[in-house]
């Protein structure tokens, strides 16, 4: 799935990306996903303490439209759907990777990253 382009300008590849994780929660359902794989809403819920169902899907909704997460829904009873990073997920946590890097070093002041 390709990423849909938003409106306005970019100044940078750094602004577009930021236009794709901005926000409190998106880069931590990024992490959960990553250290987790495919997982259900309920799960991820768990994994990304304090975001509210809303939010979750909210955010969940745009990261599948910029072809960053996907969407499994299988028909079952009762209803499951899945979320998993795809290629260009798991490509933009592996970019991320040196900025959490960064942020152990100079802000937790080296913390052992949490398991």
């Amino acid at each position: 799935m390709a990423t849909v382009p938003r409106p306005g300008a970019y100044v940078c590849g750094i602004d577009a990306a930021m236009d794709v994780i901005g926000g409190k929660w998106k880069v931590l359902i990024l992490w959960a996903l990553d250290n987790h794989g495919s997982c259900r809403f309920g799960e991820l819920r768990r994994q990304v303490p304090g975001i509210t169902e809303k939010v979750l899907a909210a955010h969940l909704r745009e990261l599948e439209t910029d072809g960053i997460v996907h969407r499994e829904a299988y028909d079952e009873v009762p209803p499951r759907v899945e979320y998993a990073l795809t290629e260009a997920g798991r490509h933009l946590n592996t970019a991320l990777g040196p900025l959490g890097d960064w942020g152990r070093e100079h802000v937790l002041g080296g913390a052992p990253h949490p398991a």
